[in-house]
């Protein structure tokens, strides 16, 4: 779908403050491969998410697509079914909403855009005692060409070690793709001695053969506490893992993926799709892009039905980068001139 396609909605005003991304922002999330930052998103928004997610082990909020909870079970049972949830921004607003929150596609049009195209959603319940995940990287699960992929996390609980915090392994982030010869997964086979990989996200160690390249990083491992409201942004390549949630409180996450909009994504969360890649299914939340989109199911603003707020934002027919500005900001400027074409 073309973005003029769009009804016009000129009376629309932006609902938050824009959240202006620092040089040194963008530095670091290149040079460690993630990037922290705090308080992105307001307590009240965290607030609101944390109740639907008690509604939803509740039985009082019905997922779409999901049996129904059996409401005779004690309330302790019916949480324990709960663990992650995953593409419900396709059925529920509140997800869609946080999916495409501005604030958040503000720090994600910086690092990877200026064109964002929103890919997943997954609801992470971790209550005390339920596992981790063990060394992976995301572009193994969701391929995009141009390899853009990026994850926002969004700490609704405080995360800490005890409960199972992030672990990123610091300069991963260079790494290629490793391919796994059992699954069906992509990865950087045209590398010549690239070698294969097993049972990544396995959180035994012996098992998941990703140890092997985390260990050529010594002391690199670095845990990343977070308070409700933080986002961590990561790339797709950097090995990261969690443990089990140890203590006797809830560790929730709301997780997005996105990639730059004009990446093909042949991928659909293992569902079918039409031709050589899913575009058209997943939904242009800032910028533009020559390749398809969705339109949000719920209406909530972003660059495919609100294209004056979130659309292109370069206006004349030069090309663009994004570089840094005299006050440490990231701004696009315009090719040509000489300040910025050395």
């Amino acid at each position: 779908m073309d973005a003029s396609a769009a009804p016009a909605t000129a009376q629309r005003v932006p609902p938050y403050q824009p959240y202006p991304v620092t040089v040194d922002e963008y530095v670091r999330f290149r040079r460690e491969g993630f990037l922290v930052v705090k308080g992105l998103v307001s307590r009240a928004e965290v607030e609101e998410l944390n109740a639907h997610t008690d509604a939803i082990m509740n039985g009082d909020v019905h997922v779409p697509g999901l049996p129904a909870p059996d409401l005779a079970l004690p309330l302790a049972e019916r949480h324990k079914a709960w663990e992650r949830l995953h593409m419900a921004h396709r059925v529920l607003e509140v997800h869609e909403r946080f999916l495409l929150h501005p604030r958040i596609i503000d720090v994600l049009e910086a690092l990877i855009g200026p064109d964002v195209l929103a890919l997943q959603t997954m609801l992470f319940f971790k209550q005390p005692g339920q596992a981790g995940q063990g060394y992976h990287q995301d572009a193994y699960y969701i391929p995009t060409q141009p390899d853009t992929l990026c994850g926002a996390w969004l700490a609704l609980d405080p995360a800490t070690e005890e409960n199972g915090c992030l672990w990123f392994t610091v300069g991963s982030q260079h790494e290629p793709i490793y391919p796994d010869d059992q699954v069906d997964h992509p990865g950087d086979r045209l590398l010549d001695d690239i070698g294969t990989i097993c049972n990544a996200s396995h959180p035994d160690t012996s098992k998941n053969t990703l140890a092997k390249i985390a260990a050529k990083y010594p002391g690199a491992e670095v845990k990343v506490e977070a308070e409700p409201g933080d986002v961590v942004f990561f790339g797709g390549h950097i090995l990261h893992r969690s443990h089990a949630n140890r203590a006797n409180y809830s560790r929730r996450a709301f997780v997005s993926h996105y990639c730059n909009a004009r990446s093909r994504v042949p991928w659909n969360h293992g569902q079918p799709y039409a031709g050589d890649s899913a575009n058209y299914l997943h939904i242009l939340a800032r910028g533009t892009t020559h390749l398809a989109y969705a339109q949000p199911k719920f209406g909530t603003l972003c660059a495919a039905n609100a294209p004056e707020l979130y659309g292109q934002r370069i206006f004349d027919d030069q090309p663009h980068s994004m570089m840094g500005d005299d006050n440490g900001f990231m701004i696009t400027e315009p090719h040509g001139d000489p300040d910025h074409d050395d």
